[in-house]
């Protein structure tokens, strides 16, 4: 059996675990969420991981998702998945409402967790889940898998070596079309809307380039669902005169557009959220410089980060963006915009 590494065990304080036999981690996913079928599973099997087992708290339901998912055991009860001992790691991609309660039994249970973005639905909540997993030491990560695209490697060397100047504005779009009208983020009670479930990127995006650190937030948006944002706009003002200006919703076509507006000319992103092979950027100087770049992406989204929890489990990589180290600015933007909305 191959054993977490002691020293990264040591250094974060989560007890130890073995993976199975062939090296590969075992995970377990809290809940039958769309995402984790659509997004997980495929980023996983491209990894090299082991969806071991699926849990929902009706029966049939687990059994169901299980097999036509590929997954090799239901488990009924998502406190029995988090203490199943053939288990490495956990995926939690319940709703909003639902991500700090089950996050914090799982850190509390030495379980390291990817959970599903944003990390919780209020920042009191996220306050209390980070609380939790610096306490613990459990390794905890938001399902925010673009900072470790291949992509925004590529595009912040361009930034650092000043093809288009200082980076001044982004403007970022995260819309796609729901018309499901009982999906759950069309519910206030869970926490829904399309800030905190698309416009959240946009947010992350700015913090990756601009820092953790804005002066002002303002937004407006369309209501409807169940009391929820379903079209969102605003602005986050940064130090120096930057700014963030994204816009957000539940009701039009997929669209990730994304410019980076610099002194001297722009990046044009066409996704810089979940690239496909399709996808690419493009830099915007005014003259013959002006290049065309595949996004470089060849595999699903979610393969490059879990591929990485997965080397921090074996200990061949220290874990870094750890949602100790990178989700509590994201959850303060997220909730002065949020608060701005309440007031318009």
């Amino acid at each position: 059996m191959m054993a977490v590494s002691n020293r990264i065990r040591t250094q974060k304080g989560w007890p130890d675990a073995t993976m199975s036999a062939s090296g590969h981690a075992r995970w377990g996913i809290v809940g039958t969420a769309n995402i984790a079928r659509a997004q997980f599973l495929p980023g996983l099997r491209e990894a090299g991981g082991i969806p071991a087992a699926v849990a929902s708290r009706d029966a049939a339901r687990a059994a169901q998702f299980a097999s036509d998912n590929g997954i090799e055991r239901s488990i009924v009860g998502y406190e029995n998945l988090i203490t199943d001992p053939g288990l490495d790691a956990l995926y939690i991609p319940l709703p909003n409402s639902l991500h700090a309660e089950w996050t914090i039994r799982a850190l509390e249970a030495g379980r390291p967790v990817l959970c599903e973005k944003p990390l919780c639905g209020t920042l009191p909540d996220t306050e209390r889940v980070l609380e939790v997993a610096g306490g613990t030491g459990t390794p905890l990560w938001e399902a925010f898998a673009f900072p470790f695209h291949l992509q925004l490697d590529e595009i912040k060397k361009l930034l650092q070596d000043g093809a288009i100047g200082d980076l001044m504005e982004i403007k970022s779009n995260f819309h796609f079309s729901l018309r499901n009208p009982a999906n759950i983020r069309l519910s206030r009670q869970l926490q829904g809307g399309a800030l905190l479930d698309v416009g959240c990127y946009p947010v992350r995006l700015a913090q990756e380039l601009f820092g953790p650190t804005y002066d002002a937030a303002w937004a407006s948006a369309v209501m409807g669902g169940e009391g929820v944002d379903v079209d969102t706009w605003g602005v986050l003002n940064y130090p120096g005169g930057r700014r963030l200006m994204l816009s957000s919703g539940l009701g039009r076509s997929y669209d990730t557009f994304t410019t980076l507006e610099g002194t001297g000319g722009q990046i044009r992103i066409t996704n810089p959220f979940h690239p496909r092979p399709s996808d690419s950027y493009q830099l915007v100087v005014g003259s013959s410089e002006d290049r065309t770049f595949s996004s470089g992406a060849h595999e699903p989204s979610f393969t490059a980060l879990i591929r990485h929890i997965q080397a921090v489990l074996s200990g061949s990589e220290p874990p870094r963006q750890l949602a100790v180290e990178t989700s509590l600015p994201t959850a303060r933007a997220l909730a002065d915009l949020a608060a701005s909305l309440r007031a318009a």
